[in-house]
């Protein structure tokens, strides 16, 4: 039960952000088992801020209704390439469309699209539409790996310029084993739309590695000195450069959060851990966010054994070491022309140490905020930073998502890139 609690107090609550708020969203839904994940999917999308106009082909009527999607979206699901909305139905739904995404895509749907079918609603708007289009794969491992399937989807990725999402590797319909051909999960399609509705940007192709979590210094086999950190504004930060086109990796330390979608992840326990991993991939980084809680010190001598309370007597007393700087010690090893950012955590002085620490490590861009402050610092879903650049400005922002937080640092960020392009 204590795990259950902990892993649900990990969810981030949707609600309207970028790059879902006030956005129009297709979302067609074919003939597949998958399609009950859709439902999620639309519902998600809908509490982003996205209108979501769900279209169902005859065959998902078979497996879903498009009462349950008006349920969760507020708006009629739609069906009929003729009907009393007009023949031009496919036309509007094209034209108003910022992202089209379907999912489930069968097979005999791939093999449609990839031919310029027009034999039902969601094919006609693919037609009409000049929108990205993201297609999630999902049908039996078997008639996924036919060699027609793979020319329909590459066909549909390199001559249309469609996004393929998926399939996952996983269990499969009752009987059919596991193996890829499962449709992705709803959580995993929200960023793909997102990363389609973000477009191309100054981080597309670009390689971003951010320093993310907590790092554990072991005292003994079940005792160590860390922090309350959960990992939250470093893996948001990865997750919006990831939807923002970059190449990302994520070096994290212990963290209940899941790997964001498309992000490379390498898990690191100690500070000398984080420090190793960095070092090897800062040197192809053209941007890197240092945004770890990393232990300060770690015991001189951990016991290999767990140390009993009986033989410690009233008090204990643990000599502490210093733990590498991460930030500080890799310097030398950026990338030339790349762009670095720090974090501050503080409980006083907050501008003046963070521009402190700013200067001595060398970075173009700091994020300060002050760890007393309700509302900010660990533990929660919210933070008020301040940004510091290297021209002596500082911003405040107000409270907000670490989300929002995210877009803002890296809106600072694509501006330096573009700045120094021309």
């Amino acid at each position: 039960m204590q795990g259950a609690r902990r892993a649900e107090t990990m969810k981030t609550p949707l609600t309207a952000r970028r790059p879902w708020r006030g956005r129009r969203v297709v979302l067609g839904v074919t003939g597949g088992i998958a399609a009950y994940k859709s439902v999620q999917l639309a519902r998600d999308l809908t509490r982003l801020g996205a209108e979501v106009d769900v279209v169902l082909t005859r065959a998902a009527r078979e497996f879903v209704t498009g009462l349950t999607f008006e349920g969760v979206t507020g708006r009629r699901a739609l069906s009929d390439l003729f009907s009393t909305d007009g023949a031009a139905l496919h036309i509007k739904l094209g034209i108003e469309a910022d992202v089209v995404c379907v999912a489930p895509a069968t097979a005999d749907f791939l093999a449609r699209a990839a031919h310029g079918r027009a034999d039902d609603l969601i094919c006609t708007t693919l037609l009409a539409t000049r929108a990205p289009v993201v297609v999630a794969p999902a049908m039996n491992d078997r008639m996924f790996s036919h060699p027609q399937v793979q020319a329909n989807l590459a066909h549909l990725r390199e001559v249309l310029g469609y996004a393929v999402a998926g399939p996952g590797v996983g269990p499969l319909a009752v009987g059919e084993g596991e193996g890829p051909g499962r449709m992705l999960e709803p959580e995993e399609l929200v960023e793909h739309v997102g990363r389609a509705l973000t477009g191309p940007t100054s981080l597309a192709g670009r390689r971003v590695v951010v320093t993310a979590g907590p790092t554990r210094e072991a005292i003994d086999p079940v005792r160590y000195v860390g922090n309350r950190s959960s990992g939250r504004m470093g893996y948001a930060l990865a997750q919006a450069a990831w939807r923002r086109g970059a190449r990302v990796t994520l070096v994290s330390g212990p963290s209940a959060l899941p790997t964001p979608t498309g992000v490379g992840r390498i898990s690191v326990e100690t500070a000398e851990d984080m420090h190793a991993a960095a070092r090897d991939v800062l040197p192809e980084a053209d941007v890197s966010v240092f945004a770890a809680a990393v232990a300060d010190f770690r015991p001189s001598a951990p016991h290999d054994e767990k140390v009993k309370r009986s033989r410690t007597g009233p008090t204990w007393g643990i000599e502490l070491v210093a733990n590498p700087d991460i930030a500080g010690d890799t310097r030398d090893l950026r990338k030339e022309g790349s762009v670095c950012v720090g974090f501050a955590l503080e409980t006083g002085d907050v501008v003046a140490n963070a521009r402190e620490k700013m200067e001595a490590k060398g970075f173009h861009l700091m994020v300060a905020n002050d760890a007393s402050e309700p509302g900010a610092g660990f533990e929660v879903e919210t933070n008020r930073v301040t940004l510091l650049d290297t021209r002596g400005g500082a911003e405040a922002l107000p409270l907000m998502s670490k989300h929002d937080v995210a877009e803002a640092v890296l809106d600072r960020v694509e501006g330096i890139l573009r700045e120094r392009e021309g």
